[in-house]
């Protein structure tokens, strides 16, 4: 029967495909087209069915890096509409402007079946490969499009039924295809209406969360139809500067302002445009709506269409200062800075870190699923407690679980749990797994890559559903889910070694945070007396204090143990000193041994913890009798070395202040000091 089918579609696309029959319904009309062009312009034969191409992971990679931004924005809102379609036997695909899939929801159960009908990660739905398809026909129509079993020009897709809907960067270039596909359904076209709005509607949440991101330093105007609606759901949106001048429109707007811009659809007609030219409100009007002053009653008309809408606008949410330069004059008041975040007590001046603060900080509360990546020890766990106690969850649980700890037998039962009874030795009264524990606050998956594989795919589940099932029950419990996954394993190598599931890992990494480990990083200073301090008060070891001559061991070692190795060796240090100085005599004994390649630091002590002192701060000793002419004398003949003596000595041998007057780096003021034989007088 299956044959028959498949021969049938095969004889009714080549009839369409070289105009042997000239019956084209209305309705089928786009997708006849597309069999033509599939025929005469792509080279495709119908009597050859074509099996899913899948791409290599390290091309799917690439592809998947040129929308790594756009990419987080679109998984939420895929994951939310998985909820509502799965139960119907759909899953989602999100392909780029060439119709690769760069991700993926489906139901774990399936898929085989998926993989095999190129519904994943990595196959390539372009018409000129795939033929007509709900993805590669949209992107040529570009238009939400619902392709219906027979309409599939390779008979082998002539099971599916995919509804596909186009994705536009804020500037108006196509940016991919949301699809949402089944392997089944029933025969009747209809049957898909409801699925062809949710897409549609999906599509434009996506794109315009897109577009709130891109523009969260302007001021965004949204308009919409109802009152009620439009501080949430503006169906048009436009961004525009402190002048008041147009800077990027979503789709909607496009849409809506294509005939005002002369028939160009794209965004750029727009730019520089005064907002005020092309809507029916004064600039008065728009000062007072966007300080919140507007009544409720206020209303925007658009020229030449006459259309009524509520305007309602979000003030930039990365530049807090701004104000719109428009009148009224408004004053801006400063205010206080706030205390630091534990986030932002991570790190000191390092560059990296500072980066990596900010975008942890801002994708917390986004629904974007974070994976740590850092060496052991670099502090991946301190840096998900920071990001908990920074999100909205901050009064929930934080559940921490190290999948390398657990022993294998007991990881499932316990981050599972049980029910009473499920197995011998088990508590009486069951147990309530780690997963269900987390419920509204942040699940913390340390080491990630050492999950066993089975448990990878019960887990990729949970994620799927916000379902957990406990070992022995028969209903599975809702659980709200926010997760935090770290490992020091390079886990696309283990996907390419079969070790870790390709799509737990796609589902795990919306963003990646890369914690540098501590050698590389730029404010070890900064963590030494921060670690100092919090190790100092825990012993209850108020006035301890850290020598230079410490100091100078611990700066120079390469710390293969990263902050964890930092934490221990202080500990270890505050305990031998008990209470007093610590000296190189009480670090351990592999940072004593780098004192060969440490820098000259003047050997005066730290201050009490609490009162950091600058790196290479001394105090304030004068140039001991006979110390200034030896030195004049063999630095005679080099201008550039008796200049910098001159300076040290007149800053009375401080790096700190010498560095700054000479407008150079503290490390150059050492280099130079050991290339020209300079000695600090306290160490003649």
């Amino acid at each position: 029967m299956a044959d028959a089918l498949m021969t049938r579609h095969i004889d009714n696309v080549i009839a369409v495909g070289t105009g042997a029959t000239r019956e084209r319904a209305a309705a089928d009309s786009l997708f006849h087209k597309s069999w033509t062009r599939c025929m005469t312009q792509h080279g495709l034969d119908p009597t050859r069915p074509t099996p899913a191409r899948i791409l290599p992971s390290a091309a799917v990679r690439e592809h998947r890096q040129r929308m790594e931004g756009f990419l987080r924005v679109a998984r939420a809102g895929m994951e939310d509409m998985f909820h509502r379609v799965a139960d119907l036997g759909y899953m989602l695909l999100l392909t780029d402007a060439d119709g690769i899939a760069v991700d993926y929801i489906g139901n774990p159960a399936t898929e085989p079946q998926l993989k095999r009908a190129g519904l994943y990660v990595g196959a390539d739905w372009n018409e000129a490969h795939a033929g007509t398809c709900g993805v590669g026909t949209c992107l040529m129509e570009r238009t939400t499009i619902t392709c219906h079993r027979e309409e599939h020009f390779d008979a082998t897709h002539i099971g599916l039924t995919c509804t596909s809907s186009p994705l536009y960067a804020p500037d108006g270039a196509l940016l991919g295809v949301l699809d949402v596909s089944a392997l089944s359904s029933p025969s009747g076209r209809d049957s898909q209406h409801l699925v062809w709005h949710l897409t549609t509607m999906y599509a434009q949440m996506i794109e315009d969360a897109n577009f709130l991101r891109a523009f969260g330093d302007r001021w965004i105007l949204r308009l919409g139809r109802v009152r009620g609606l439009v501080e949430v759901s503006g169906e048009l949106m436009l961004a525009f500067d402190e002048d008041g001048l147009i800077v990027g429109a979503n789709t909607g707007a496009r849409r809506q302002f294509w005939q005002t811009l002369g028939g160009d659809r794209d965004a750029g007609g727009l730019v520089g445009t005064p907002l005020t030219d092309l809507l029916d409100i004064s600039p008065s009007a728009l000062w007072s709506l966007a300080r919140g002053h507007a009544a409720p009653e206020v209303a925007t008309r658009f020229p030449h269409h006459g259309q009524r809408y509520f305007p309602s606008v979000v003030p930039p949410r990365t530049r807090a200062g701004s104000v719109l330069r428009m009148p009224p004059p408004a004053t801006v008041m400063a205010e206080a800075a706030p205390p630091r975040s534990a986030l932002q007590r991570l790190a000191g001046d390092d560059p990296a870190m500072q980066q990596l603060i900010h975008q942890a900080g801002r994708l917390v509360d986004s629904g974007v699923t974070l994976l740590v990546q850092g060496e052991t020890g670099a502090g991946k766990e301190v840096l998900a407690k920071a990001l908990h106690e920074h999100s909205s969850r901050a009064r929930k649980p934080f559940v921490a679980v190290n999948c390398a700890s657990i022993p294998e037998s007991l990881i499932e039962s316990e981050l599972f749990g049980y029910t009473p009874g499920s197995f011998t030795g088990g508590r009486s009264k069951g147990m309530k797994g780690l997963i269900a524990q987390s419920d509204g606050g942040t699940l913390f998956l340390d080491e990630i890559g050492d999950m066993p594989l089975h448990l990878q795919t019960r887990f990729l589940r949970v994620l799927s559903e916000s379902e957990v099932l406990p070992l022995g029950a028969d209903k599975p419990v809702p659980v709200t889910l926010n997760v935090i996954a770290a490992t020091h394993r390079d886990l696309r190598g283990a996907i390419e070694r079969g070790s870790f599931r390709e799509d737990l890992y796609y589902r795990l990494s919306g963003a990646v945070l890369r914690l540098p480990p501590l050698r590389e990083r730029r404010d070890v200073r900064y963590l030494v007396e921060t670690v100092f301090a919090e190790e100092a008060q825990r012993l209850h070891f108020a006035g301890a204090s850290l020598t230079d001559a410490a100091l100078r061991l611990l700066l120079a070692h390469r710390w293969p143990g990263n902050v964890r190795e930092l934490r221990n060796a202080l500990r270890y240090a505050l305990a031998l000193a008990g209470g007093q100085p610590v000296t190189p005599a009480e670090l351990p004994a592999e940072i004593a041994q780098g004192a060969a390649q440490a820098l000259p630091v003047p050997a005066a002590p730290v201050a009490p913890v609490g009162l950091p002192v600058p790196f290479g701060a001394t105090a304030a000793l004068p140039a001991p009798a006979g110390e200034a002419a030896p030195q004049a004398d063999a630095l005679a003949d080099d201008a550039h070395a008796r200049e910098l003596l001159q300076v040290l000595r007149r800053h009375k041998w401080s790096i700190t202040a010498s560095a700054q007057a000479l407008n150079v780096c503290r490390a150059t003021i050492y280099r130079q000091m050991k290339r020209y034989g300079i000695t600090p007088p306290n160490q003649l």
